[in-house]
C-alpha cells in the first residue's frame, strides 16, 4: 500500500520542484481521498458569531524611559552625556470597516506595544506600533453610558487611549552649570478605559414575541433565512437578521428576536441580552399566537417589557401580527383580539404561508415613512483631538 504513494510523492517531487513537502502530502491525500471536504456552517452555528454588544479593556502602551549614558571616545576626553529618549508608547484605534459585519472578532482586551527604552549615542528608542481594531459600520463607542465616538462611515478612527510619551535622556538635561547629568526621564503610564461597544441598528424591523410564538418561521416565510425551527420553546438563543427583497430592488433587513419572558426588563432569562437586540431596531412587529387563550394580554405584557427597560422603546413605528391564523382556535380568538386592542391585526400564518406578501407591503411602508421622516439626530459631543 505504501509502495503505490511513495511512487506518486516522487513523481510530483520531480514535476515540481518548488513543492514542499507539505503540499506533496495533501496533494497525495486529496487523490487518495484522505481528506474530507469541509461541512458548511448552518445557519445557526453562523449566527452565534454575530455579536452586536461588546464590553473591552483597551490598554495602550506605556512610554519608554530615557536612558543615562556618557559618550566614550579615544579622541575625545569629555564626551558628555549621549543619552537617548524613550520611545513613545502606541495607541488604541477603533477604525470602521464595511467588510467587518459583527463585533465578534473584536477581543475583550487590547494591550498596545509600549515604547522602547532609549540608548546610548543619542539613540532614540522605538515608538511602539499602533493598535488598530476593526469594528463594523454605525459603532457606538460609550463610556460610562455616554457616547463619546459614534464610526458612521467607511475609514472613521477613533483615538481610543493615546500611550504615554517617552522619558528624556541625560543629555536633555544638560545646563550651564551641569554638564554631566546622572538623571533621566522615566517615560509616562499609557491611557487604560472599559469602553461597551454597541451596533447602532441592527435590523430595519425586528420580531417581538413570546418563545414559541412563530417568528423564526415568519423570518423563514419573509426572506431566504433559515432558521431553526422546532416546536418548543427558545428555539433561538442568537439574533438572525433575513433580507426581504422587494420588486425595485430594494432590501429591509429583518431580524429574529429571541423570544422574551415575562420580567425580561429585570434580567430574567438572558432579559437585557435580548431587550438590547430590541433596541438597535427601527421599527418592531409584535408576533402574537393566535391559537392561545386571550392573546392581546402578550401585547400588553410585551409593551409593559419593553417600557420598563427603555421608556418610550415600545412606542417605536410598529405593527401587530396575529400568527397561526391556519388553526380553528386562532380563527375564534381573532375577532377578539381586534376588539381588545386599538391597533389593525395582520392575520398570517408563517407555517402555510398565508397573507405573507400582505405583511411584506406593511413592512415595506414602516420601512419607507421611517426613512423619509428620520430626522438626523444631533451627533454627541466628540474630543475632536482624538478623530483621525
Amino acid at each position: 500500500m505504501l509502495r503505490p504513494l511513495i511512487g506518486d510523492l516522487h513523481c510530483v517531487i520531480l514535476t515540481k520542484p518548488a513543492a514542499t513537502l507539505s503540499m506533496c502530502l495533501r496533494w497525495l491525500s486529496s487523490k487518495k481521498g484522505i481528506i474530507k471536504k469541509k461541512p458548511d456552517l448552518d445557519e445557526e452555528t453562523l449566527s452565534k458569531h454575530f455579536i452586536d454588544w461588546r464590553r473591552v479593556l483597551v490598554i495602550a502602551g506605556n512610554g519608554g524611559n530615557g536612558t543615562i549614558s556618557l559618550h566614550h571616545e579615544a579622541s575625545r576626553e569629555f564626551g558628555g552625556p549621549d543619552g537617548g529618549d524613550g520611545g513613545n508608547g502606541a495607541d488604541v484605534v477603533f477604525q470602521a470597516e464595511s467588510r467587518v459585519k459583527s463585533l465578534e472578532p473584536v477581543r475583550h482586551q487590547y494591550k498596545a506595544e509600549s515604547g522602547a527604552n532609549g540608548r546610548s549615542q543619542n539613540r532614540t528608542g522605538k515608538n511602539g506600533k499602533h493598535t488598530i481594531i476593526q469594528v463594523p459600520l454605525g459603532t457606538v463607542i460609550k463610556e460610562d453610558d455616554t457616547i463619546i465616538a459614534d464610526l458612521e462611515s467607511e475609514g472613521d478612527q477613533f483615538v481610543a487611549v493615546r500611550g504615554g510619551t517617552g522619558g528624556r535622556g541625560n543629555h536633555f538635561f544638560v545646563t550651564a552649570q551641569t554638564q554631566t547629568p546622572m538623571i533621566a526621564g522615566r517615560g509616562t503610564i499609557g491611557e487604560e478605559k472599559q469602553l461597551s461597544l454597541e451596533l447602532r441598528t441592527m435590523a430595519h424591523a425586528g420580531l417581538i414575541g413570546f418563545p414559541n410564538a412563530g417568528k423564526s418561521s415568519l423570518l423563514r416565510a419573509l426572506s431566504r433565512s433559515r432558521t431553526k425551527v422546532a416546536a418548543y420553546p427558545f428555539t433561538t438563543l442568537n439574533p438572525h437578521v433575513g433580507m426581504v427583497q422587494y420588486d425595485d430592488l430594494e432590501q429591509v433587513a429583518v431580524a429574529d428576536i429571541p423570544g422574551l419572558v415575562h420580567g425580561a426588563h429585570m434580567n430574567k432569562g438572558l432579559g437585557h441580552s435580548f431587550l438590547r437586540h430590541i433596541e438597535r431596531c427601527s421599527c418592531l412587529l409584535y408576533v402574537i399566537d393566535l391559537s392561545v387563550d386571550e392573546p392581546w394580554t402578550q401585547l400588553t405584557d410585551l409593551k409593559y417589557e419593553l417600557e420598563q427597560y427603555q421608556p418610550g422603546l415600545s412606542e417605536r413605528p410598529h405593527a401587530v401580527v396575529g400568527n397561526k391564523i391556519d388553526l380553528p382556535e386562532s380563527r375564534t380568538n381573532l375577532p377578539l383580539l381586534e376588539k381588545n386592542i386599538p391597533l389593525p391585526v395582520i392575520a398570517i400564518s408563517a407555517q402555510e404561508r398565508i397573507n405573507i406578501d400582505e405583511l411584506k407591503k406593511h413592512v415595506r411602508q414602516l420601512y419607507d415613512e421611517d426613512m423619509k421622516g428620520r430626522i438626523k439626530e444631533k451627533k454627541p459631543k466628540v474630543d475632536k483631538s482624538r478623530i483621525i
